[in-house]
């Protein structure tokens, strides 16, 4: 695979329906999708050499997503505002150009507002999986 530009990553909601239509949410600057397995030590006397042992399979899985940069426009602030305040598990979708894309219910666990007197507000972004998160190659 070919370097490509962080520019674009994109983080897109859902609009909540039954058969949902996704949204960009912003144009992000700087982006960060993390994907976590605990591990399950099933490790015991018997175990060849006193090595380590993990349970395949049995981990809990993770996903962790973090932004800032600055939104679109009003409505897709608005949607994420909102689930942020409802604290909802709404689809999101993370599509990463030439690799593939996430999908799964996330619950917006930081929002954070700043900006400057001469420039743009901006916002940080951080999102926790909720549920099933679904990969998919492009």
């Amino acid at each position: 695979m070919a370097a490509q530009a962080g520019k674009d990553i994109l983080l897109k909601i859902s609009d909540g329906a039954a058969t949902p239509t996704f949204v960009s949410v912003a144009g992000l600057r700087a982006r960060t999708i993390s994907l976590n397995a605990k591990t399950i030590d099933a490790t015991d006397s018997d175990s060849a050499g006193r090595w380590r042992e993990l349970l395949a399979g049995a981990g809990v899985r993770s996903v962790a997503v973090s932004g800032s940069g600055v939104f679109r426009d009003a409505a897709s602030d608005a949607q994420v505002r909102q689930s942020f305040f409802d604290q909802s598990a709404r689809a999101w979708r993370l599509v990463i150009p030439d690799f593939g894309q996430l999908e799964g219910p996330f619950i917006v666990a930081a929002l954070e507002y700043a900006g400057e007197h001469d420039g743009e507000a901006a916002f940080a972004i951080s999102l926790a999986s909720a549920g099933a998160v679904t990969f998919t190659a492009l």
